[in-house]
């Protein structure tokens, strides 16, 4: 089985696709050509399902960093007789810069070890599995590399190291010393496609430079942002343009899929998708950590990927493919046995199936975000934004699987009837801007219906606090989103007192939130929410408490890696990170945080 903690993984990114490697050197996971694609290597999920290792061939101590303002990832080997350091990189397209990032990148994994002091032996083993494993393909030494061929790729890997082969695996060995140094490069095509050109050490080089450029250009157009944790804002606002798909503008939730939310369990989703339930969290980081641009390019997807006729379709879709796809109907892998035998390991997500009513608020708000910003609604917009009110005013009432896809019972959650009161709050203001004056009355009357009823039946005196689902006595972290999104303001005590129930009664000993404790539909525990943590903070400092708000942002940012990438959990017993990763929502619940703190400091 796959045992290696996740959070020993780094990212790897190119704005199209991803790569996990880690500190010793192997790629563990690579989809080609996008986040989505089947994977090349996804020795993360199984040990035999193929990776890619380059490392000293005797004992080393390693560290490693991301290159300053980039995603390339630079590992040091101290060795006894010599140090050794390799960089890695998925090539941005040639002379990208800003907002091109990702444009025309070419699927190209780029590797360049250099030795630079002493002499240091080096062990290269090389085991591609296409197809998530199910290919083990044959190999051909070729002039300046190997042919790998098999299904339907075929991968040219660029060496000017000779490999062995043995079946379906090529090793080879070197010795560097100071001042040497070494490029590969690993590039796919069609298998019935012209094969990729084969690449010098020297021309490795050059793109590895090229690439970190590139990263530079756009981090260098993106440091606006002044306040605590500059160095955390900033870098997560990288993290988010590493996990933007640059043709479409969509972000997937996460690199992975079937990481486990709660280990040996079954709870192992596919994360490479984008949710409408993230829109506003992620405008709203965006607005902090990039700029209008990339907002203008989420929300540009958003409404294309949901356009429909809302009013006769039975719900609006929750998540989309990062090219737009509805269908993304879910299928197991039964020859992969998932990492630390979290089983069963997932591709495609069922959950575009449920029904969440929250997400007509999401997409409402995301418009509120952003109007100002992208000027006027086309057309198609303007009816879609109006149709996503209407439905929302019709449907509130009705029950739903949350924003967290409770694969149980549908039931009234409450956080579901209070993005639906965001979506007409926010379809109000908007309503000039949609031709939509008329609706104005009839928006105004449900909005109060849902927002006297909030108060009603998601209030519970014994508890306290509003409560996860009407009538309900059972504590959800998603009730912190009530002052976030101005339902109340942030002083009124049933806010506080709500902000106080999370904080005392769904953290765990080191201060990290649970989601919520009640039963769910799924068997097994999750670990604890970094959001859930981050969305703490937020609301700590909305309602006046500076320093537990700094309390709990430390606590949620301290569970980075050492190249500072976020899980979407963390085990509550062990402390180490669960969940697909990196994860996006960890990121921008981060960004706005640190953000919102900075504020009500001001």
């Amino acid at each position: 089985m796959s045992a290696r903690p996740i959070g020993d993984y780094a990212m790897l990114s190119d704005c199209r696709s991803a790569a996990l490697v880690t500190s010793d050197g192997s790629v563990d996971w690579l989809c080609l050509p996008r986040f989505d694609s089947p994977a090349l290597f996804a020795r993360l999920l199984d040990e035999e399902a193929g990776c890619w290792t380059i490392r000293p061939a005797c004992p080393a101590e390693a560290t490693r960093r991301y290159v300053e303002d980039t995603l390339v990832l630079e590992t040091t080997f101290r060795t006894r007789g010599g140090t050794l350091v390799l960089l890695d990189a998925l090539a941005l397209g040639r002379g990208e810069r800003g907002h091109a990032l990702g444009t025309t990148s070419p699927g190209l994994l780029l590797r360049r070890l250099a030795c630079t002091e002493g002499r240091v032996p080096v062990e290269i083993v090389y085991a591609p599995r296409p197809e998530f494993g199910l290919v083990r393909p044959l190999m051909q030494p070729v002039s300046g590399g190997l042919i790998a061929r098999g299904g339907a790729d075929a991968l040219t890997l660029s060496s000017p190291v000779e490999f062995r082969t043995s079946g379906s695996v090529a090793d080879a060995g070197l010795t560097l010393r100071a001042g040497q140094n070494v490029g590969l490069a690993l590039q796919t095509g069609g298998a019935w496609a012209p094969d990729p050109p084969r690449r010098t050490s020297w021309a490795v080089a050059r793109r590895i430079r090229d690439t970190v450029a590139g990263w530079r250009s756009w981090s260098r157009g993106h440091a606006d942002y002044e306040g605590p944790w500059r160095r955390h804002v900033n870098h997560s606002g990288r993290v988010l343009r590493a996990m933007t798909y640059a043709p479409t503008g969509a972000i997937v939730a996460a690199a992975t899929t079937s990481l486990p939310e709660s280990i040996g369990g079954e709870r192992n989703w596919d994360y490479r998708y984008t949710w409408v339930r993230d829109a506003s969290f992620t405008l709203h980081a965006l607005n902090t950590a990039t700029c209008e641009e990339e907002e203008t390019a989420f929300f540009t997807f958003l409404s294309r990927a949901c356009a429909t006729q809302v009013d006769t379709d039975p719900d609006l879709q929750i998540m989309y493919g990062i090219g737009g796809e509805r269908d993304l109907s879910e299928r197991r892998l039964p020859h992969l046995r998932g990492w630390r035998d979290s089983a069963p390991v997932r591709v495609g997500n069922d959950a575009w199936r449920q029904r969440q009513l929250d997400v007509y608020g999401e997409l409402l708000d995301a418009a509120y975000r952003t109007y100002r910003d992208i000027g006027p609604f086309d057309p198609l917009t303007r009816s879609l934004l109006i149709g996503v009110a209407e439905t929302a005013a019709r449907r509130w009432q009705e029950p739903d699987q949350s924003l967290w896809e409770v694969r149980g019972p549908s039931r009234h959650f409450t956080h579901s009837k209070l993005m639906c009161w965001v979506g007409l709050d926010r379809a109000i203001t908007l309503a000039p801007v949609l031709g939509a004056a008329s609706r104005v009355a009839d928006w105004t009357r449900v909005r109060d219906e849902i927002h006297a009823a909030i108060l009603t039946h998601g209030w519970n005196e014994q508890a306290d606090a509003f409560t996860q689902t009407f009538g309900g006595t059972q504590i959800d972290a998603a009730t912190l989103m009530m002052p976030l999104v101005g339902f109340l303001p942030p002083d009124d005590p049933r806010i506080r007192s709500t902000v106080r129930a999370v904080a005392t009664q769904l953290t765990d000993t080191r201060g990290l939130v649970h989601r919520y404790r009640s039963a769910d539909g799924l068997p097994g525990q999750e670990g604890t929410f970094l959001l859930c943590t981050f969305w703490l903070a937020h609301a700590l400092a909305l309602t006046g408490q500076d320093a537990a708000a700094r309390r709990a942002f430390e606590t949620a940012a301290s569970c980075a890696n050492d190249v500072g990438l976020l899980s979407e959990e963390v085990d509550t017993t062990t402390g180490e990170a669960i969940g697909n990763f990196p994860q996006a929502l960890s990121h921008i619940g981060l960004i706005n945080a640190a953000r919102a703190i900075r504020d009500t400091r001001r």
